[in-house]
């Protein structure tokens, strides 16, 4: 009964820890909304998150379509309405080339990455406006070539718009027909004309975080380069070459390997506002990169280490913490007969839920990884510290000072190692668990629950 009260005792205290952990990682949580607000903030003033796509030709027409309504009467008539459409064509060949130039805004403790595309676009043309059959009377309006921004706020100056060696004049983007940006238009084509002309973007666009290009030719090739050494591709994998100086990326996509075009013709706003599934908007709410519907290709200008994901991240090794330090104790009650009373199980757990709001705290001013060493290194100590009269025994203070080192270290190595972190982190746990069986695998369990003392006992003479 003695041993089953102890074992009950932990198992409650260890519980318990859970509610300041649950609390820190509320604060972790709180901290990375205010740091996606400013983000926002930012953005909003700098520019958002950027997508550029096109140029397509878009052609409007009017048409008249005889049609049968069945009146209130219940006859039948034939009426002739007149019914708007446009054609949309995408370019034989598209060419993206141009530089992010990376650099930091701040907004209170918070460094936004920023950047400022200054980019080139070259598309070919060769398009037939449809025949009219002679059946339906239609009309054929002006049509323009479009070019879409996902945040116009972001163009610094006037994009320079050249058709077929001629300079066009841009306009601003029509609307939900073609989604956002600028245009130029084009003269008035005759039914079943062809089409052929090459035309040229060039455009400085600033942007915050991420930087993407919608591949709407039949052949794509795009590139990017950029100062910033640590970028992160999402769409399509990019042939890139990453260095000291920088990275350089292409992406050679054909139509028929992408879905870009069928999209833009379903939904042409390039918005991340607009129509986003829950996940998307989830992602978007917590400061992930958005890549937008369409295959797109994209580059994110982000720091390799997030201290805040990092946190979060730890935070969930903070019970395993907890319970193996309390396992440790409740070793040393059973075999030293060394008693520990549960305020000073609590004692413990609550220092080593603290390092977690430590680590929070300094990582917002200085570097992550300096960050987890001196947050371990204050709790290591005040622990060694504490439980070498705890424990009565330097030694075992800082042999437990010692556990808590190793676990630390350990558990950075996890948050360095994302992608290995499952298979580290089982690793770890199977190697806790032999050594305590090896350790115990001789212990006599009934003799050792005799001779505990009681559980007045115990609390009283600690």
């Amino acid at each position: 009964m003695r041993l089953a009260f102890k074992v009950a005792m932990v198992v409650i205290l260890t519980l318990a820890i859970l509610i300041p952990l649950s609390m820190i990682r509320g604060v972790i949580h709180d901290r990375q909304q205010y740091r996606d607000q400013a983000v926002r903030d930012i953005g909003a003033s700098y520019g958002g998150r950027q997508t550029v796509a096109g140029p397509v030709l878009v052609v409007p027409y009017e048409e008249q379509v005889e049609e049968e309504v069945t009146g209130d009467d219940g006859v039948a008539r034939r009426v002739v309405r007149r019914k708007s459409g446009q054609w949309t064509f995408f370019p034989e060949t598209l060419a993206m080339d141009g530089e992010l130039k990376p650099d930091t805004r701040r907004r209170g403790l918070h460094q936004v990455r920023v950047y400022e595309w200054d980019g080139r676009v070259e598309a070919r043309f060769d398009v037939r406006v449809p025949a009219d059959n002679g059946t339906t009377r239609r009309s054929i309006g002006r049509p323009w070539l479009s070019f879409g921004i996902a945040d116009v706020g972001g163009l610094q100056g006037t994009p320079d718009f050249v058709v077929n060696g001629a300079q066009a004049r841009v306009e601003q983007g029509i609307g939900h027909a073609d989604g956002p940006g600028v245009h130029a238009r084009l003269p008035v084509p005759a039914a079943g004309q062809r089409l052929q002309f090459d035309t040229r973007v060039g455009m400085r666009l600033r942007g915050t975080e991420s930087f993407s290009m919608l591949p709407l030719g039949a052949a794509n090739d795009l590139r990017l380069r950029s100062k910033w050494i640590s970028p992160k591709f999402d769409g399509k994998s990019p042939q890139h070459d990453i260095g000291n100086d920088g990275f350089r990326a292409r992406w050679q996509v054909a139509a028929v390997a992408t879905n870009a075009q069928r999209r833009f013709l379903q939904e042409p706003s390039l918005s991340p506002e607009n129509k986003l599934s829950a996940d998307a908007q989830e992602a978007l709410a917590r400061g992930m990169p958005w890549t937008p519907a369409g295959d797109s290709v994209s580059v994110s200008l982000i720091d390799p280490v997030n201290p805040y994901m990092q946190a979060d991240r730890a935070t969930k090794y903070g019970l395993l913490f907890v319970l193996l330090t309390f396992v440790g104790f409740f070793m040393f009650e059973l075999i030293k007969q060394v008693r520990v009373h549960p305020i000073q199980y609590l004692l413990v757990g609550l220092a080593i839920a603290i390092f977690f709001l430590l680590l929070v705290s300094l990582s917002e001013r200085i570097d992550f990884g300096l960050s987890y060493l001196l947050a371990a290194l204050a709790c290591i100590g005040l622990i060694g510290f504490y439980l070498a009269a705890v424990l009565r025994s330097a030694v075992r203070g800082l042999g437990f000072a010692a556990m808590l080192g190793t676990l630390y270290a350990a558990l950075y190595g996890l948050l360095l190692s994302e992608d290995n972190a499952l298979v580290l982190g089982s690793g770890l746990l199977f190697a806790i668990l032999a050594a305590i069986m090896l350790a115990t695998r001789k212990v006599d369990w009934y003799q050792v629950s005799a001779r505990m003392p009681s559980p007045s006992r115990a609390e009283s003479s600690a």
